[in-house]
């Protein structure tokens, strides 16, 4: 059986390594939000279709990441409280399987912006149109995705709370990151012009996870 202290380095080393490869793929032009100027997006493709590449090959990593990581915090927590750990585990994937799903239909941009590159008039329209197509698809499946995520995070920050098993004032503060990331991608999906929330509902999960991951990974610990 897997060493529990073992593996909760293993999950502070994921947590970290997940926010460096999102980091390194937008580095390469992948976006968590794309641009919906489908036009420049292929042309921008033809330019540099290896750097492209690059960027999903970085995206896949970083959703494959996600599941190994789901898998960890479940042995790692789910004996405070299987019903939240599974509860946590499920949703996480089920982040992880869109956000893979929607990697691989984004890779289809990279064969349109080839047709794109030797076409004219109207078939170069509805090659721009379909790219577009591609693009609202993976924002709409990002933000969908993060709800689930909102969910598996909260499943598992209300384990934290209520087992006592990180530091309180990480568990709270995940609490509360997770709850305003949560309300603000739902207010996304019905109105995207609140972009806004996701960003700052974004910054402090991001902020919480950077902490949590530091004190699985580098902190003297013991569970119970």
């Amino acid at each position: 059986m897997i060493n529990k202290i073992f593996a909760m380095r293993i999950c502070g080393f994921l947590f970290l390594f997940i926010l460096i490869s999102s980091v390194a793929s937008e580095a390469f032009g992948n976006k968590i939000i794309s641009d919906l100027d489908s036009d420049a997006k292929l042309r921008m493709i033809n330019d540099d279709p290896n750097k492209f590449k690059i960027s999903i090959v970085l995206a896949l990593i970083h959703h494959f990441s996600l599941i190994a990581l789901s898998v960890m915090l479940f042995i790692v927590f789910s004996p405070y409280n299987l019903i939240l750990g599974v509860v946590g585990t499920i949703f996480r994937i089920g982040e992880s399987l869109i956000l893979f799903y929607h990697e691989i239909n984004y890779w289809g941009l990279l064969n349109i912006a080839t047709q794109y590159s030797v076409s004219s008039g109207a078939e170069k329209n509805a090659l721009i149109d379909l790219a577009r197509t591609i693009l609202i698809s993976k924002n709409s499946g990002f933000t969908f995705g993060q709800i689930l995520f909102s969910i598996g995070t909260l499943a598992y920050v209300i384990l934290f709370v209520t087992g006592g098993v990180v530091p309180s004032i990480i568990r709270w503060f995940g609490l509360v990151a997770g709850i305003l990331y949560g309300f603000g991608n739902v207010i996304i999906l019905v109105n995207p012009s609140f972009v806004v929330l996701g960003y700052l509902g974004g910054l402090l999960i991001m902020l919480f996870e950077v902490v949590l991951g530091g004190w699985l990974l580098f902190s003297s610990h013991t569970t119970r």
